[in-house]
């Protein structure tokens, strides 16, 4: 049994009825995790997501990223992870016809109730958004968590993150190290479908420390 601190917090789970009305998501299903406030730079040359792509440009709209389960990324529908992240278009650019380079920003989790796949094999998705983890000050013992973040970040350049930097807020400190640390997306997505952030700091902290970067 999990410790009481690891408990999935009831409150948290609460959302409007309003949030929960299943809604029509495209999905593109990667062999990576898209966490809420990070950055996924996407080479679009598929037709099914060019076209995608456009509508999300043309609408302001959004589509989901979710790992892939089984399949992938070129050709056939894949099968994905019911767990995703919404994500928007930051910028885009096309450096050659037929290419699309985007910026992709995750916004927010969202939880796949059913989908189909389009003749061009586009996923559209019936899904629900789930709660936003609420802003938590990050706990002193998790700490170095901060410290090793803020040395990454200076290391690759901030302009690969998206602002603002939060590094006193435990939910964003643990979603980009999460994002960042070199893992397997299967452990990446099990710390996406977490609902607790100081279970997603404990797993972080402890694998930091087998790295010898943490005590």
């Amino acid at each position: 049994m999990l410790p009481k601190k690891w408990k999935n917090r009831l409150s948290d789970l609460l959302v409007p009825a309003s949030e929960m009305k299943p809604f029509e998501l495209p999905l593109f299903p990667l062999s990576t995790v898209l966490f809420p406030g990070g950055v996924l730079p996407l080479k679009i040359f598929e037709q099914r997501y060019m076209d995608m792509t456009k509508r999300c440009l043309q609408d302001e709209s959004l589509f989901g990223v979710c790992l892939i389960k089984e399949g992938a990324e070129v050709g056939a529908a894949a099968v994905p992870h019911n767990i995703g992240t919404l994500a928007r278009i930051g910028n885009w650019d096309m450096p050659q016809l037929g290419v699309l380079n985007v910026r992709a920003i995750g916004v927010q989790r969202f939880q796949v109730l059913d989908y189909k796949a389009q003749e061009d094999g586009l996923l559209l998705a019936q899904a629900i958004k789930l709660p936003l983890e609420p802003a938590t000050l990050l706990p002193p013992e998790h700490a170095v968590c901060a410290s090793v973040l803020k040395h990454i970040v200076a290391h690759v350049g901030e302009e690969k993150f998206e602002p603002p930097f939060n590094f006193d807020d435990g939910v964003w400190v643990s979603y980009r190290l999460a994002e960042i640390m070199p893992i397997k997306a299967t452990a990446k997505q099990d710390m996406l479908e977490m609902n607790d952030t100081l279970i997603r700091l404990d797993v972080l902290h402890k694998f930091l420390a087998q790295q010898g970067l943490a005590i």
